[in-house]
């Protein structure tokens, strides 16, 4: 069985970067895993409402585990070495076959110190690193790029919209995202060799791949 683990900042990070790929792994049986390595800010009364949104999107995906550390929001530059402790021991239990995270170059700071410690940690203990693309990331260039179906589409807006906390986002934008993403990056010609209904698309750039010889493809 795969093991794929998604290590992210916030609450909703990996559903907008990546959640049609979750999904089929969860649907060709692989175990997904997400940590988070903040809630995000508590309400007034100091519910954590963004934790419930994360493990409400998780059931429409199929993700097997949500897990949470308390880094404070905001402040992940001031705890870079308990991130980095964070995330040993999660890749440690863990003991994925490939980690996804941001991509390290971010404008938002959470995103790239996230990126900059799991890269650190993956390129030791994991065989496969891959980012994927946040509305942020700055000079990302996909070298993959996961081609989506309606059914998978539809699992990601749903799983979206479980978000409703997040009023500055515009969840509907990432819908449109991924229909754009298919037509920019694809030329015409490859397109028509696609079922007619792969009309969407994530974009990752693969940071390491290990293939063994001797083993099957694995879907990673």
């Amino acid at each position: 069985m795969t093991t794929v683990l998604v290590v992210v900042a916030h609450p909703d990070d990996a559903e907008i970067g990546m959640a049609m790929r979750m999904h089929w792994y969860a649907l060709n049986g692989a175990r997904v895993r997400v940590h988070c390595l903040t809630t995000g800010t508590p309400t007034a009364d100091d519910t954590p409402v963004r934790r419930d949104e994360c493990l409400a999107a998780g059931k429409v995906l199929g993700v097997d585990q949500y897990s949470f550390s308390s880094i404070p929001d905001t402040r992940f530059l001031e705890h870079r070495g308990r991130i980095h402790s964070e995330v040993i021991s999660v890749v440690r239990e863990t003991r994925p076959d490939i980690i996804y995270t941001h991509h390290p170059h971010d404008q938002h700071r959470d995103h790239s110190v996230t990126a900059e410690e799991v890269t650190s940690v993956a390129l030791h203990e994991a065989p496969n690193l891959s980012y994927f693309r946040s509305p942020y990331s700055l000079e990302f260039e996909p070298t993959m790029l996961f081609i989506g179906t309606p059914e998978l589409l539809d699992a990601k807006v749903r799983a979206l919209n479980c978000f409703t906390s997040q009023h500055q986002l515009d969840m509907g934008f990432f819908q449109q995202l991924a229909t754009v993403t298919h037509r920019q990056h694809i030329h015409h010609r490859i397109v028509k060799q696609f079922p007619p209904d792969s009309t969407c698309a994530e974009p990752f750039r693969i940071a390491r791949r290990l293939e063994l010889a001797q083993t099957s493809a694995s879907p990673v």
